[in-house]
């Protein structure tokens, strides 16, 4: 008896396959690679936060996603198709996938009123129906009920909360597949982001949204993502479901970040050197120079401290998997 035919794995709404974005250095400078051979992959109604470091690459990846940044290496492809940089495709994209902002301050227009706030998308893209009636609607799926309550207010006359919101409702205006959120509540008080991670949550559920939220908080990514991803100086070095990733991490940047939580156990694991420079990427492992298993002599103890040093990683593949890119755990010095 032969097992019956698997069903092929979905296609993502969003993917990448080696992509690399490098920036052209001030004369006599080195280039800038920050985001070097990624693959990422973004399911329907799926949340994926991307973590790391500030100058890790993640809000230069989150915009090159979104065509803001072309990206000088690999493909974006959008539901199997690759991304066009044209004027009339980007702009056909972007009513699909939309940009959430982190300080809803300097995403708003201190003249405009909310309405005009929420209505820019709509006009820009040139929206034929009833352009109140879409303003009131991504308001209240927003959560700012009711509505007709804000619509004539200015940006200084609401709450941070009430501010990041009317952010989120001119993004849902255009009723898009995809949100990136770029560091959502980082400007926010813990109650309120407790909110605004509750809202993107509500909806994924009602409107089958995805979303990539960009964050340094792996306790956020706890709360509110279905697989994490861990990016290093350009790379993702880790990534999987969040439960395992979180619960059993197997790179050592994945646990140094994780100890530094308020109910972590232990001591917070303090990285050496200063944060990642992508005009200097190490030769072999990029996160080597600042690694606690290289410094205190288990990669040594496990035969792989010379390939930390040396030795380059393969990019990490998209799907989900327990790989990290670490030599040291793949000799099994994680578990």
């Amino acid at each position: 008896m032969t097992d019956a035919p698997q069903d092929p794995a979905p296609e993502p709404l969003l993917s990448t396959r080696g992509l690399g974005v490098v920036f052209p250095g001030r004369p006599g400078a080195p280039p800038a690679r920050a985001v070097d051979g990624v693959d990422l992959d973004v399911h329907r109604g799926e949340i994926v936060a991307l973590v790391g470091e500030s100058g890790c690459g993640k809000s230069t990846l989150a915009r090159s996603l979104l065509g803001l940044v072309r990206p000088t290496a690999g493909t974006v492809r959008h539901a199997g198709a690759p991304l066009a940089y044209d004027g009339r495709s980007l702009k056909a994209y972007r009513s699909r996938a939309q940009l959430v902002l982190q300080d809803p301050s300097g995403a708003l227009n201190p003249r405009h009123t909310v309405y005009e706030a929420v209505a820019e998308g709509l006009r820009v893209h040139r929206h034929r129906g009833d352009e109140r009636g879409a303003v009131t609607g991504a308001l209240a799926r927003a959560g700012l009920r009711p509505p007709e309550r804000f619509l004539l207010r200015y940006p200084h006359e609401l709450s941070g909360g009430q501010r990041q919101r009317v952010v989120i409702a001119g993004a849902l205006v255009l009723e898009p597949e995809l949100l990136v959120a770029d560091e959502p509540v980082a400007s926010l008080d813990a109650s309120v982001r407790g909110e605004i991670l509750a809202l993107l949550l509500r909806l994924r559920t009602e409107l089958g949204l995805a979303a990539l939220v960009v964050t340094h908080d792996l306790g956020l990514a706890w709360n509110i993502a279905d697989r994490v991803a861990v990016m290093y100086l350009g790379r993702i070095v880790e990534t999987g479901p969040v439960e395992r990733v979180l619960t059993a991490p197997r790179h050592p940047y994945t646990r140094a970040l994780l100890s530094v939580l308020p109910d972590a156990p232990g001591e917070p694991v303090v990285l050496a050197g200063e944060p990642p420079d992508p005009t200097r990427v190490p030769a072999g492992c990029r996160f080597h120079v600042r690694c606690p298993v290289l410094a205190d002599g288990r990669a040594a103890a496990a035969g792989v401290a010379d390939h930390c040093r040396n030795r380059d990683l393969p990019v990490l593949p998209a799907a989900p998997t327990a790989a990290p890119a670490c030599h040291w755990a793949a000799a099994g010095g994680a578990g």
